[in-house]
């Protein structure tokens, strides 16, 4: 799998958050998109996602040395954002079953493993709106660093988790990440310091 980014810039109105980034993402990799506040991060992650337009230059997705159509980019990415909201109507077994049939645990996982793993067992018959904001961080880690993915987007992944969490984090992505394209927006290295390579934004 592969992503290449060609002139890609971004405006909102007459300010450039970015312009004119060329970059060649490739799996297996891991990627850091660094930067202070405002200097666009999680807007070039959503780029890369296809969730939101360039203003100018393209996003392209490889495989095997043919373009995968933007409408199918969703079939081989997984997410995990802030703005990414949770069902939480569903418990936590109602949406790990949802979720499972669009895309399946990695190989040697199953959802009660997943669960397991995310050490909310007790909770599993709970509704997500009853979960701490850790807990759903735990959740919405788990549903993207489990299941299956050529290309994986975590954009402030350790937001709401303490340091055990944190841990956590670190090992699934040890553990389940290996083989992928990994792209992390954040400006706090415990959630990037296992990336070989870094993209420092700017703010214009």
């Amino acid at each position: 799998m592969k992503i290449l980014l060609e002139q890609v810039g971004k405006r909102y109105l007459r300010h450039w958050v970015f312009k004119d980034i060329n970059l060649t993402l490739e799996a297996p990799g891991s990627v850091a998109l660094l930067g202070p506040n405002g200097s666009g991060k999680s807007t070039l992650l959503r780029i890369i996602a296809g969730m939101q337009a360039t203003t100018k230059g393209k996003v392209t997705y490889w495989q095997e040395e043919k373009e995968i159509p933007a409408a199918n980019w969703f079939q081989h990415l997984a997410l995990c954002a802030p703005g990414l909201e949770l069902p939480e109507e569903l418990t936590l077994r109602e949406f790990l079953d949802f979720h499972c049939n669009f895309r399946p645990p990695l190989a040697g996982l199953d959802k009660p493993a997943i669960i397991a793993l995310t050490g909310l067992d007790q909770a599993q018959d709970k509704a997500l709106a009853d979960f701490s904001s850790g807990m759903k961080q735990r959740v919405k880690l788990a549903q993207a660093i489990m299941c299956e993915s050529n290309v994986l987007m975590l954009d402030e992944p350790c937001t709401n988790l303490d340091d055990t969490g944190v841990a956590q984090y670190r090992e699934w992505i040890d553990r389940f990440a290996a083989g992928r394209l990994v792209l992390v927006a954040s400006n706090d290295p415990r959630e990037y310091g296992f990336c070989d390579q870094q993209v420092a934004l700017k703010i214009s």
